[in-house]
């Protein structure tokens, strides 16, 4: 019998490629002011390559979303990213059993990003939930391996769960937001002061470092999508930075559904 969809996934509409703007260089920009963190400007330029973010309370799929049956569990399938723990390539599709394993995959913004370093602590703290379940959990940023492994070793977090994708083909693919509107100035990001306490204990030994050397890659928004073998239960992508998707909403999903 085939898993149920969650219900409030978006009717089918077209995946078109998310446009990327191309003047976002010559402004520099402060990241979030926190007790703990240098306050910093992080100077952008354009990427070099034209290929190409636990518990908010807004609205779980955006109607731009992948929906369910369009092929894209298929699709992501062959998109490689790069493992925090060995550096090495992989393919979404050696990362979960293709045919039943469920999989919770979480796309962060960036790995020098403190809303994403919140963010990867609650998925850090709800991983037992997620082993009880069979459920595989899937962390991925934009950088290389070892910023990832930076975040990995200060927050912590479990590095065997933790992927790399510096050229962002995988946030191309489902289509996740960019662009300086929505990274900096959009008004779901308000949201994030409402957690400024689980972000404060989030960043205790965050570091600028972990940021990609391709600064465009700050611009990048992330969203959560939850997997059954390679059909899609689940789809949302993040409106702005710290605009996570409500952690009830995937549990309900992934933890329901019976796991072969």
């Amino acid at each position: 019998m085939a898993a149920p969809v969650a219900t409030s996934l978006a009717p089918r509409v077209s995946l078109p490629p998310p446009a990327r703007p191309t003047a976002a260089s010559s402004r520099g920009l402060d990241l979030v002011s926190l007790p703990g963190l240098r306050h910093r400007h992080l100077r952008l330029r354009r990427s070099p390559s034209p290929v190409g973010t636990a518990a908010a309370s807004s609205p779980s799929v955006p109607s731009s979303s992948p929906d369910p049956g369009s092929g894209i569990g298929e699709a992501l399938g062959g998109v490689e990213i790069y493992s925090a723990a060995t550096g090495e390539p992989v393919l979404f599709r050696d990362l979960w059993d293709q045919n039943e394993g469920m999989a919770v995959v979480a796309l962060l913004r960036h790995f020098g990003c403190p809303c994403c370093w919140e963010l990867a602590s609650v998925l850090r703290d709800t991983k037992e939930r997620f082993d009880l379940a069979g459920v595989k959990l899937i962390a991925i940023g934009v950088g290389t391996p070892d910023k990832a492994r930076i975040l990995a070793e200060r927050l912590p977090f479990p590095l065997e769960y933790l992927y790399a994708d510096p050229e962002r083909k995988a946030y191309d693919l489902l289509g996740l937001y960019f662009g300086v509107g929505r990274t900096f100035f959009n008004p779901a990001s308000a949201k994030v002061f409402s957690r400024f306490d689980s972000l404060k204990e989030a960043v205790k030994n965050y570091t600028i470092e972990a940021t990609p050397d391709d600064r465009a890659g700050v611009l990048q928004q992330g969203g959560m999508f939850v997997f059954k073998g390679k059909e899609l239960l689940y789809a949302r992508k993040d409106e702005g930075t710290g605009d996570h998707a409500p952690l009830d909403d995937v549990l309900n999903i992934c933890c329901k559904v019976p796991v072969s």
